[in-house]
């Protein structure tokens, strides 16, 4: 049941992992709706990953317990360990990927805040209730 739990895991992350790199590659051509519309997919992914990672836990868990004696290096076959190290390495990749990924939304959004304080600024000037004129939005009546 372990390898099913860890290569289910694996499935979700590698999962995962596309839909990052669609959305790396949709923020950048600034295509937001393709990138909202797989929200749901990824949330289920997520949760899909968190309780395959809880029944791993469980499952070593309970290994732990039939061999109290021993570590659970020593328990784990080849195979397990093998498993466990390629799903460490799939999350380090996503974690790459996300980190690259929050950097770009973090731009657009700066780029947003500072177009919108540009066309109708926030900030007074001084004590007074006079906000700052608009450099490119002015009335003419």
């Amino acid at each position: 049941m372990l390898h099913t739990y860890i290569n289910g895991a694996i499935a979700d992350l590698q999962a995962l992992i596309e839909l990052t790199e669609l959305d790396n590659k949709d923020i950048q051509a600034a295509q937001h709706e393709a990138i909202f519309a797989r929200l749901e997919q990824k949330d289920a992914l997520i949760k899909s990953f968190e309780e395959k990672k809880s029944l791993i836990h469980q499952e070593m868990l309970i290994l732990c317990e039939k061999n109290p004696h021993k570590s659970l290096k020593e328990l784990l076959d080849d195979t397990t360990s093998n498993l466990l190290d390629t799903m460490r390495d799939t999350l380090s990749e996503l974690k790459t990927l996300n980190g690259n990924y929050a950097k770009s939304v973090f731009a657009v959004s700066e780029f947003y805040t500072s177009l919108i304080q540009r066309i109708i600024p926030h900030e007074s000037n001084g004590y007074e209730d006079k906000r700052a004129q608009s450099h490119l939005l002015k009335i003419q009546a």
